[in-house]
Parts: structure tokens; C-alpha cells; sequence
């Protein structure tokens, strides 16, 4: 088995290096301005990088070049901005059978085509609209009352994202954007608080899912300033099975097929019910998989890796699990290498190594002991360490 690992941004490296103890031959394909990053090169045969990866014909002039004298039975997209991208390849070269599609690959990075796909499933969404045609959002507006969302289709995280609180500035940012307007949609915005499930899909069938509580929601954290965490949810709430439930109905009924994906919730206060917010065929960032990994014993990017080994057959087999309870926090930070050796809880298990960040992950028999910590460390990190920067409309690698 051959994998062509594609990534414009470090990570992944746990997922190289499953690959290579499964026996696989391992291609790292990035870019130039990550190639001095720490990746697993003792677990990748050959490591290659191109100036970006936005020049689609360059980049298949490029894999193409790389097919002449070599084997590739899978091509993975390893960053959540990459998922396209791969999917553009399999689409050339006619490896669909071994991934998603670029149609398939839509449900997963294009908000719209999410929202689409999720109203068909009759899975209950925020009211929305595409900027396309002026007077259908003119009946949008005039029927869902504000504030509003407006956000692009393929940004990742909250990046981008505009609340807005009346009509004319609503047309106002629609001006602004011009010719990118067909690029956004808008939504109703639903205040309340978020979750996300972190899962394993095989065969189309979700084979393991995580539930986990956000602190904030992101967009408050993003937009206003603030200390990024969340934690397991206590496994025996009501909300865990539902959301699995919910979470199964997105990730199987958009095709994910095999794979990890990572997917958001808000739990409305005006009505207590569940909104799917959206969806990624990927793993959670800022540490979610050392806290999924400490707290059910599943590393997300190493399943990941078996999973796509296993692609196509029965063979794959979940580890077995634990029953602790996890929490990260991730802040950044006024000093360009933040000294934690005042935080020495013996629940901490992982600790951030990012110039002018913070951040920490905990374990810990129980849920509750994990949101102490949680709320010991917000303070102290919001005292001692905690920096604020402009929200950008767009995440800069």
C-alpha cells in the first residue's frame, strides 16, 4: 500500500507514522514554506513540496511527474484546506473509489453545500440563504428576524464570519464583497452553546464518537478575544447520545465513507434543541486529539491511518477504550515561549510547544475534576499570559 499524504500545514505526523508501522510506502507532499517544519521524515520515504498548492495544474504536472516511476494507492488530504485539493486529484487521476470525490468532498468544506445536503436529511439546521439572488435574501431578511451570520463557504473555524445586526449593513457588506458575494451565504444566528463530536467512520458507519462541550463558543473566542478550551462530556448525559445520534445521521448521510471527521452543534437557548453547525473530514485542531487520545484512549490521526489501511475491506477494529474524562486550553501568549512550569497538576498530560502560544491538556477520572482545572488554568493563563490579536476573514498558514 502506497499513501500520497498531502498537507499545506503541519500536522498529521502521528498518521505518517501509523502509516509506516502498517507497512505502508509513505509520500509527504506539502509546501515549500512548511518543509523546514518537524515532520516525521523517518516515517516518510520521500518528502516533496511545490510553491502552493492553489495552482491546480501545477500541482497535477507534479503528481503526474511523481506517477511515471511510482505506485499511489491513496492520496489523503492531512489539513482541513487540503480536503478539496485531494479531492481534485482523485477526481484527475480517477482514484475516487479510493476517497471522497469533489462533489463529496463539498459536503465537508463548502457551508452551503452542508446546509443543503443537511435540509434534505432533515436534519435540523439554522435558517440560511445563498448570496446569490438579491431578492431571495431580501425575503430571507424579512423573514428571519436579526442578527445575522454571514460567512464564507470554505473558510475554516469561525475565521471570516461577520455577525450582523441590521439590513443595511447587510447590504453594506454585501457591497463589499462584490464579486466574492456568491462566495458567503447567511444565516440566522443561534445563541447557545456549542459542542463538537469527534469520530471514526468505516464502511459508513460510525465506529467511534467523542462528544465534547466547547467553553465558549468558538465564534466568541475568535471575534472577541479570549481562551480557547473544551473538555469530554460526562459520558451518562443525555445530550452524549443524542448528539451521537445526530452526528451519525451528518457524517454517514454526507458519505464520508471511511475517515476521521470532526462536527459542530449549538444547542439553542430559546428552544433546547440541537442545530448542526457544520462538518470536517478531518482532526480537530488545537489539541483535541491529545485530549481524545488521554481521555478514550482513540488517537484520531493514528485510527485514521488504519482506517485507510483497512479501506475497503472488514478488517478495521477499534482499540480498546478508556473512560477518562479530558480537557485542553490554548491561549495566546505575550511571551514567545511561555514557561507552564508553574502549572503542575499531575492530570497534565500534553503541553503545547507553539512560539506565543499556551496551552494544556488534563485528564482525569472525572468530568468534574477536569472542569476545575479547566477554570483554575483560564484564570491564571487570562492573568499571566493571555494575548489578543484582530480577528482575520481569512486562517494564514
Amino acid at each position: 500500500m502506497t499513501f500520497l499524504c498531502i498537507a499545506s500545514y503541519f500536522k498529521g505526523n502521528r498518521f505518517l507514522e501509523r502509516c509506516k508501522a502498517e507497512g505502508a510506502t509513505v509520500y509527504l507532499l506539502t509546501v515549500e514554506s512548511a518543509l523546514g517544519e518537524a515532520w516525521a521524515r523517518h516515517a516518510c520515504d520521500e518528502v516533496f513540496a511545490v510553491n502552493n498548492f492553489h495552482d491546480r495544474r501545477n500541482l497535477v504536472n507534479v503528481v503526474a511527474f511523481l506517477l511515471r516511476t511510482r505506485k499511489i494507492d491513496r492520496i489523503v488530504a492531512l489539513d482541513d484546506f487540503d480536503v478539496e485539493v485531494g479531492a481534485f486529484l482523485r477526481e484527475h487521476f480517477r482514484m475516487t473509489h479510493t476517497g471522497l470525490g469533489e462533489s463529496t468532498a463539498r459536503f465537508f468544506r463548502d457551508k452551503l453545500a452542508m446546509r443543503i445536503r443537511a435540509r434534505e436529511l432533515n436534519i435540523r439546521i439554522p435558517d440560511f440563504c445563498p448570496i446569490f439572488n438579491h431578492d431571495a435574501v431580501r425575503a430571507f431578511l424579512s423573514r428571519v428576524p436579526g442578527p445575522w451570520l454571514m460567512k464564507p463557504r470554505s473558510e475554516a473555524s469561525a475565521a471570516g464570519i461577520r455577525k450582523i445586526q441590521n439590513a443595511d449593513d447587510v447590504w453594506r457588506r454585501i457591497d463589499e464583497l462584490g464579486d466574492e458575494q456568491s462566495f458567503h451565504l447567511i444565516e440566522q444566528m443561534v445563541p447557545g452553546d456549542l459542542f463538537h463530536v469527534d469520530s471514526l467512520t468505516a464502511n459508513n458507519s460510525v465506529v467511534f464518537a467523542e462528544v465534547n462541550a466547547y467553553w465558549r463558543p468558538l465564534l466568541d473566542v475568535y471575534q472577541g478575544g479570549g481562551i480557547y478550551a473544551t473538555r469530554t462530556l460526562a459520558r451518562d448525559r443525555p445530550e452524549v447520545a443524542e448528539l451521537q445520534r445526530i452526528n451519525a445521521a451528518v457524517v454517514e448521510g454526507f458519505g464520508l465513507g471511511w475517515g476521521a471527521s470532526h462536527t459542530e452543534f449549538m444547542k439553542a437557548h430559546a428552544d433546547g434543541q440541537f442545530y448542526f453547525i457544520e462538518t470536517s473530514a478531518r482532526v480537530g485542531g488545537a489539541n483535541t486529539a491529545e485530549m481524545v487520545e488521554h481521555a478514550a484512549g482513540v488517537n484520531l490521526w493514528s485510527e485514521w491511518a488504519r482506517l485507510e489501511c483497512c479501506r475497503g475491506t472488514n478488517e478495521y477494529q477499534l482499540p480498546t477504550l478508556k473512560q477518562r474524562y479530558g480537557g485542553t486550553i490554548v491561549s495566546l501568549a505575550r511571551q514567545e515561549d511561555p514557561d507552564t512550569g508553574e502549572f503542575n497538576d499531575p492530570e497534565i498530560v500534553y503541553r503545547l510547544n507553539l512560539k506565543h502560544h499556551i496551552g494544556l491538556v488534563v485528564a482525569a477520572d472525572s468530568p468534574a475534576r477536569v472542569e476545575e482545572l479547566l477554570k483554575n488554568y483560564m484564570e491564571r493563563i487570562d492573568r499571566d499570559f493571555h494575548a489578543v490579536l484582530p480577528a482575520a476573514d481569512k486562517v494564514s498558514h
